[in-house]
């Protein structure tokens, strides 16, 4: 006699969620950045020909997630109008950082920006790149910018 055959049957619950990969919108909104330095400083330039400025870059993970981020502060203004109105400056120090963020965790990096000339710049060229610290990507999203940050430096 053959044996009974028994007809398996498999089943998905009708509400079970099927994990959705994040949009591109999402990943560039992972990180909320902010910069935080005065609004004008007052350096006499006759007696020290570099004026260093302490900045705030404020890192702050909006997403449930852990994120793995990277900072690059090597990126510069090129346009010829932003060079007409702010002129150039240099980020003292290191110039890549990278770092992971909790779920809402926010991280504090302390930076000096130096400049030669007096003048308004836009403090605002820091690259922000995220991931999702699970997913394998070669590439990291880059970070929506926030708007120009600018900073008056005065000869005094």
């Amino acid at each position: 006699e053959l044996p009974e055959t028994v007809l398996l049957k498999f089943f998905r619950p009708e509400n079970t969620p099927v994990p959705a990969r994040p949009t591109p919108e999402q990943l560039s909104n992972l990180i909320k950045t902010s910069l935080h330095y005065p609004e004008s400083f007052n350096h006499s330039f006759h007696q020290k020909s570099l004026c260093l400025v302490p900045v705030t870059l404020l890192l702050s993970n909006c997403s449930q997630a852990v994120v793995d981020v990277m900072i690059d502060l090597r990126h510069k203004t090129t346009s010829p109008e932003a060079l007409e109105i702010h002129g150039s400056f240099t980020w003292l120090g290191q110039t890549q950082y990278k770092l992971q963020l909790k779920s809402q965790e926010v991280y504090s990096l302390q930076l000096k920006a130096c400049f030669v000339h007096t003048g308004v710049y836009n403090l605002g060229t820091p690259r922000v790149f995220a991931k999702l610290a699970d997913q394998v990507t070669l590439f990291e999203t880059s970070q929506q910018n926030s708007m120009p940050a600018l900073i008056i430096i005065n000869n005094i």
